[in-house]
């Protein structure tokens, strides 16, 4: 086989922790039962909120099947990067609770409310309390009543902050407590209120990406309209925004691998891969199963488009 094929074929890199080998370390060690590690690595990001963010939510993910979160936060329960953890590591047992179909209660619901609000009291200048309680909130039947001051009090602490804007998304959307509409108006306006730079300039593309799969979900592959969300003039204009308010001036950040892939992928599907061959060259191979698994085999379009507007 030659070299320009083997190089053709290779598979996309999956990496969840997005190349941040201490948070891979971090997730290892919880899935094990031993929590220094994460203690160690959330303790070297005071301030850094979009990089403590992604390893809040990567270790929570590992930390919710285990219970080594809950003997960090006995063990020391005074600090606040274990109830931080611990809080959003409730939020997501609830949403696996109610994957498998179980009932979010009002007791464990409001339990789980509980320890989000016991970390924002620990820790005051973090964001990510409130993001888990925005998370949590659409699990409520009708959403929370409270979701607009939880919005304002990440807000408040950071105005851009990526994790926060994509769970108001996904709360705004026709399939948790809101509509297409209401989910596209929103990111539009994180859009228009973002800097330069911002990787917010991809959440119209993540609208929608929800948008799809929700219709998928309820009508199934043939309902009528499914590919204009992402080739009409509209989504065209928000991808060249993007490439011009984000890609231009891009710095790099913890969750660039995700915002990427929604570029690349949004690019494509809107008649646009002649722009896409640089986006392609700053993923380097990583990958994410979304949003390429809305329309096709994700491994298969990643590699095809990969090959096709960024070859070796």
């Amino acid at each position: 086989m030659s070299a320009w094929l083997r190089r053709s074929e290779r598979a996309p890199v999956y990496d969840p922790a997005f190349g941040d080998t201490a948070l891979a370390e971090g997730r290892q060690d919880m899935l094990l039962g031993r929590w220094e590690g994460a203690r160690d690595l959330l303790a070297r990001t005071p301030g850094d909120w979009d990089r403590r963010a992604h390893r809040i939510r990567l270790l929570a993910d590992a930390a919710a099947s285990r219970r080594t979160v809950d003997l960090w936060q006995a063990s020391e329960p005074r600090n606040p990067d274990a109830a931080v953890l611990l809080a959003e590591t409730e939020v997501m047992r609830m949403f696996a609770a109610a994957r498998t179909g179980q009932h979010a209660d009002a007791e464990r619901l409001e339990r789980a409310a509980w320890y989000c609000h016991r970390a924002a009291e620990l820790a005051p200048a973090d964001p990510y309390p409130w993001v888990s309680l925005l998370a949590l909130g659409r699990l409520y039947p009708g959403g929370h009543p409270r979701t607009n001051e939880w919005w304002k009090e990440i807000r408040g602490r950071d105005p851009y902050h990526r994790e926060g804007h994509h769970q108001a998304l996904r709360y705004l959307s026709a399939r948790w407590h809101g509509s297409y509409g209401t989910a596209l108006n929103f990111a539009w306006e994180a859009t228009i209120c973002a800097p330069n730079g911002s990787p917010l300039a991809i959440l119209p593309q993540v609208a929608r990406a929800e948008h799809y799969r929700h219709r998928v979900a309820t009508e199934g592959n043939t309902a009528i309209g499914l590919t204009h969300l992402w080739n009409d003039e509209r989504a065209r204009a928000d991808l060249r925004d993007a490439l011009d308010r984000w890609i231009v001036h891009r710095v790099p950040a913890a969750q660039d691998v995700a915002d990427l892939n929604h570029l690349a992928h949004g690019l494509v599907k809107a008649g646009m891969a002649d722009r896409a061959g640089a986006v392609f060259r700053l993923l380097d191979n990583h990958a994410t199963e979304a949003p390429w698994s809305c329309t096709g085999d994700p491994e298969q379009l990643f590699i095809r488009w990969r090959n096709k507007t960024a070859p070796d």
